[in-house]
């Protein structure tokens, strides 16, 4: 097998519900955090290849690979062949209902990688190399007998158990063994566990061209959704960099208040409400403590991640310094936050729903804090670390936060408002975004009053009902963003500024763009960037944060939910699209 160092994108993820595992296309697990996604590592070599350690399963010798899931499951299986003969490596976690879980002795946290020859006769090599605390400790690993395998580090035990011999080999354990037609190893796979990631895949009610992304895209954020609490992190991994070498590289193993219109617009549209459900009710959770402000990230239990710190000795990847865990985003100012919860609480509670008390008061505080707050600077949807501005993007979401309250205050869901209030400063937001927002000589609206920067999040717009796609306004704004912004169709940059410092495209604009695109009905031009879109994801259609204009490269945190939000989301309009389209061609 080959040592060259894998790419971002030759990647693919399993998971539990609690945590998930980076798995290469070479049979290498170089990620995982075990109890929680953002526990220290076990293996993680893909932030240092040295250090970091691994669990390589794969032929001696040089061998050509494939991989895909088991149709509408997160159960991955890698096919390896050679001349002598054929191998396949199924690798997934077990998983089950939460009040199955309760019920019986279900393991914690397992992960289970079973290994056939499927053809002829082959020599594998086994090299599992745990290192723990993000590579700071190499842990004892004690023989236990028919028990298996035992590392203990103060309360944690973790024990692995194997159908073939392992040795030791330097700190690790180590095996070569051949398999012959017939043959496997390790453990079995469950049909349990096949058949839960379908019956919840089943759940879904698109239909359409594209399910198959759609469909991964939903077992996607499934697996980067906590199970017992309903939070979904926004990636599995830290520190995977938005530009190669460069400092750009951050902690993505939390939940953020930014993606909560996105993921409950997502979870409805494909017709998961038990799944929206449980996530408006971390949601609700999370923010209870500190309303009426509200923080801009929180770990999977609603609570604030931990300070933002480098780790001095890990290598990084691909050289790309600094490593870090905890996002120092848990100290900003995001005033868009207010009108994403309240857009996700809008969606979940169409029609004539009642609400209850709590989530009343929690929008009347809402409603006070971005009266009183939204003239405000702050850090922005893009989480800037210089200094605060007045994003228009801010502007936009206070003023969905109270068009959403009034709208729920008018079916008789809400009350206790200040009807006259929220409606005087909902117009004095629309008059400061279409005054100050709107550069008159570039004719786009930018990505601050006052600013002659072109933004995608000015797409947002017409997605959140501001103003019709079909506008002249938004027109010539996205005439603005495809001369300033599009390298090449299927690609945007988020802004001038990540343009000019030659970090990557960022994949969620790109299916912001199908979005306007359909909204505007202009839909094949939406088809057109949609499908070109596509093209950046992997062999297992995941997509990362960013991709590399010239090389195709993906780049940033791997999978990305955000980005997988904006897929499932353009996929939605787009068939809503034509579903109008069609409607009006009949009566013509």
């Amino acid at each position: 097998m080959t040592t060259k160092a894998p790419k971002i994108q030759d990647y693919a993820l399993i998971g539990d519900g609690r945590s998930a595992a980076l798995i290469s296309n070479r049979g290498s697990i170089d990620w995982l955090c075990w109890p929680r996604f953002d526990s220290p590592s076990i293996f993680g070599a893909i932030i240092d290849p040295k250090t970091g350690g691994r669990w390589s399963i794969c032929p001696l010798g040089e061998a050509q690979f494939s991989r895909r899931y088991l149709d509408n499951t997160n159960v991955l299986e890698t096919t390896f062949s050679q001349e002598s003969g054929k191998i396949a490596l199924t690798d997934f976690m077990p998983v089950t209902s939460e009040e199955k879980k309760q019920s019986f002795l279900w393991p914690e946290h397992e992960l289970v990688r079973q290994i056939k020859c499927t053809q002829g006769e082959i020599e594998l090599i086994v090299d599992f190399n745990p290192r723990l605390d993000y590579g700071r400790v190499t842990p004892k690993i004690k023989d236990a007998g028919k028990l298996g395998w035992r590392i203990d580090i103060g309360t944690d035990v973790f024990t692995l158990r194997s159908q073939i011999e392992l040795v030791r080999r330097g700190d690790g354990l180590a095996a070569n063994v051949t398999l012959k037609a017939g043959e496997k190893v390790g453990f079995s796979l469950s049909h349990f566990t096949i058949e839960w990631w379908r019956q919840w895949a089943s759940q879904s009610d698109y239909r359409g061209p594209y399910e198959r992304q759609v469909t991964r895209s939903a077992l996607l954020l499934k697996l980067l959704s906590y199970a017992p609490s309903g939070a979904i992190v926004a990636a599995p991994t830290t520190s995977l960099p938005e530009r190669i070498g460069g400092h750009l590289n951050w902690d993505y193993r939390f939940a953020w208040l930014r993606d909560a219109s996105f993921t409950v617009h997502a979870l409805f549209g494909l017709g998961y409400k038990d799944d929206a459900k449980a996530f408006v009710d971390w949601l609700l959770h999370a923010t209870r403590l500190t309303r009426p402000e509200l923080r801009v990230v929180y770990n999977v239990f609603g609570e604030r991640p931990p300070s933002e710190r480098e780790l001095s000795s890990s290598r990084g990847y691909a050289g790309s310094r600094p490593v870090r865990i905890g996002n120092a985003a848990s100290e900003q100012v995001q005033l868009d936050m207010y009108g994403e919860v309240v857009e996700a609480v809008s969606h979940f509670v169409r029609g004539s729903e009642k609400l209850d008390r709590d989530v009343q008061k929690m929008l009347r505080q809402c409603a006070e804090y971005v009266c009183e707050h939204w003239r405000e600077a702050d850090n922005g949807i893009w989480e800037a670390r210089d200094e605060r501005r007045h994003y228009t993007h801010s502007r936009l979401m206070c003023w969905v936060a109270l068009d959403r309250i009034l709208k729920m205050q008018a079916r008789g869901q809400l009350h206790g408002i200040s009807v006259g209030k929220c409606e005087s400063e909902r117009k004095r937001i629309r008059e400061e975004i279409e005054t100050h927002c709107w550069n008159s000589e570039l004719e786009a609206y930018t990505q601050a009053c006052g600013s002659n920067v072109i933004d995608a999040s000015a797409l947002l717009l017409a997605y959140h009902g501001f103003e019709d796609a079909s506008s002249q306004r938004m027109q010539k704004t996205h005439q603005r963003i495809r001369d300033r912004l599009v390298p090449r169709t299927g690609l945007v940059h988020r802004n001038e500024q990540s343009k000019d410092r030659h970090e990557g495209a960022f994949a969620v604009c790109s299916f912001w763009e199908a979005d306007f695109l359909a909204l505007s009905g202009n839909l094949s031009k939406a088809a057109e960037v949609f499908e070109a879109a596509l093209g950046y994801a992997n062999d297992v259609d995941l997509l990362a944060e960013e991709i590399d204009p010239e090389s195709s490269d993906a780049l940033g945190n791997f999978p990305q939910g955000f980005t997988h939000l904006g897929l499932i989301n353009a996929a939605l309009s787009l068939r809503e699209s034509e579903k109008r389209a069609d409607e009006l061609e009949r009566k013509l």
